[in-house]
């Protein structure tokens, strides 16, 4: 009883934080509230969703904070990470159906399998390298992308400006070596919600 209390008062303390005091918190959005195309609204109701699941995922088990990352983006839930058995994977999943205001999940949480550190070490260079490559992109708003890789597999979630910026950034992907695939969940902000003004 007393570890719950323990643990709870810290969550409280992170859950009742400012919305949009810096671009990335402990479970931020990862885009800053200036240039987001979402309406504030919308990133408030996406911002709490985020931290009702990531609190709920972290009551469940305190191993899911480093192996599970979630992002919200307009209602939907998108989940990549590792696990250790399949089971864990649909709990996690049926955990995001039943998060309050969901619109959508897509679960791209994948089963552990034994470390290898030249794998991980090639992962962590290709997400390094496509987002440089999304920075330097002029035609690109970086900030609008979270970015994954998993046995040189991406995973890009984000929302894209128009058609032509999603483009860019999937051939931005496609054009470093050693990746298997592009994994693109890049919603345009004309198919949100509801729009910034």
């Amino acid at each position: 009883m007393k570890n719950k209390i323990l643990l709870i008062i810290p969550l409280i303390l992170i859950l009742t934080g400012c919305v949009g005091v810096s671009s990335k918190g402990i479970f931020g959005t990862g885009v800053s509230v200036a240039l987001d195309p979402r309406s504030l609204g919308t990133q408030i109701d996406d911002s709490i969703m985020q931290k009702n699941f990531s609190a709920r995922i972290i009551l469940l088990d305190k191993k899911y904070l480093l192996s599970v990352s979630s992002k919200v983006l307009d209602g939907r839930i998108f989940l990549t990470g590792k696990v250790d058995d399949p089971e864990e994977k649909l709990k996690l999943t049926k955990m995001a159906w039943e998060t309050d205001g969901v619109r959508s999940v897509r679960n791209d949480i994948k089963v552990k399998e034994e470390f290898n550190f030249k794998q991980s070490a090639k992962d962590i260079f290709i997400t390094s390298q496509l987002r440089t490559a999304l920075i330097l992109n002029k035609k690109i708003k970086a900030t609008n992308y979270q970015i994954d890789t998993y046995k040189t597999k991406i995973y890009i979630y984000g929302i894209a400006i128009s058609s032509e910026e999603k483009e860019e950034v999937i051939k931005e992907a496609k054009e470093i070596s050693d990746v298997e695939d592009v994994i693109a969940s890049i919603l345009l902000v004309d198919n949100l919600r509801i729009q910034k003004n």
